[in-house]
């Protein structure tokens, strides 16, 4: 592998009628999705289920998706848990799949302090080798890592890059003024991208290029080559699948999105649900605002 990607889909895991884990669907969407501009894949991160996957499931779909993608595309493994050995034992497991990198989401429910979180993942980072992501995400994990502490980590050597799913454009401008140039931020948002970007960011970790992937590499290619006017066109055509996609809990609207395109998806585990009919509907509407659903 050689340029760190710039725009990363959260991969689904697409599951069969009897909730099985899908791997040749899963390895048909993974192509797909490179096929489209992504770069790089995380598998088994939130939009992948990853609460309601198995350690045994997960390791399967890094190995499945590898074969597949080979060096087409970064394969990012999501190992995070609230257990820092559990995680460093199952990170140490994920990179004899052969996976280029690793995402650990910040420690959930156990409420962390920025000491336990820095000790956290300067742990999991001397376990492997590999380039490691931190994933910021508060409203799901109940704990912000904040950017002194981010600051802290980022002198680990293999600690890389950071998904900021915080929505606060303050918390990221302090990043930035903060890190090294080489440390690389990613939008955890995808209607934060572009904003992200203009402050210095690097790219996306995101939901939405699982439907609109070729527009999204489009939207950064042209804020790269300083055609800021027609990002911001692509930005603002983007806005309602930005919006649907997150009308209700995440994953549950892509899936949907993509059962509507004939797209490999599947079930949804338990505790989550199909989408109301409602919210199917914004989610058909927004489909076809974008173009990608006639």
């Amino acid at each position: 592998m050689q340029n760190f990607p710039r725009l990363i889909t959260a991969m689904i895991t697409p599951f069969k009628d009897d909730y099985s884990v899908d791997f040749e669907g899963a390895q048909k969407l993974a192509l797909q999705l490179i096929e489209e501009g992504s770069q790089g894949l995380v598998i088994s991160g939130t939009t992948g289920e990853s609460p309601s996957l198995s350690k045994e499931e997960k390791l399967d779909l890094f190995k499945a998706i590898k074969e597949a993608v080979e060096s087409k595309a970064w394969v990012i493994a999501g190992t995070g848990s609230n257990s820092t050995f559990d995680t460093a034992r199952f990170t140490e497991e994920a990179a004899r799949t052969g996976v280029d990198g690793v995402m650990l989401v910040t420690p959930y429910y156990n409420k962390p302090t920025q000491a336990g979180l820095y000790q956290h993942f300067k742990t999991v980072a001397e376990a492997v080798d590999l380039p490691i992501i931190l994933y910021n995400v508060p409203g799901r994990t109940g704990i912000n890592l904040l950017p002194d502490t981010v600051v802290k980590l980022a002198d680990v050597r293999n600690i890389v890059a950071l998904k900021e799913a915080c929505g606060n454009l303050d918390q990221v401008s302090e990043l930035k003024t903060k890190l090294p140039e080489e440390f690389y931020v990613y939008s955890g948002d995808d209607s934060l991208t572009l904003p992200m970007m203009a402050v210095g960011c690097y790219g996306i970790i995101s939901v939405v290029a699982h439907v609109v992937g070729k527009q999204m590499s489009a939207m950064i290619n042209a804020y790269l080559a300083g055609d800021i006017q027609k990002a911001a066109q692509i930005h603002l055509q983007l806005y309602p699948i930005f919006k649907a996609l997150f009308v209700v809990s995440n994953p549950i609207p892509v899936k949907k999105a993509l059962e509507l395109m004939g797209r490999p998806a599947g079930k949804l585990r338990l505790p989550l649900v199909e989408p109301l009919p409602a919210e199917t509907e914004v989610i058909r509407e927004a489909l076809k605002k974008v173009g990608v659903l006639s």
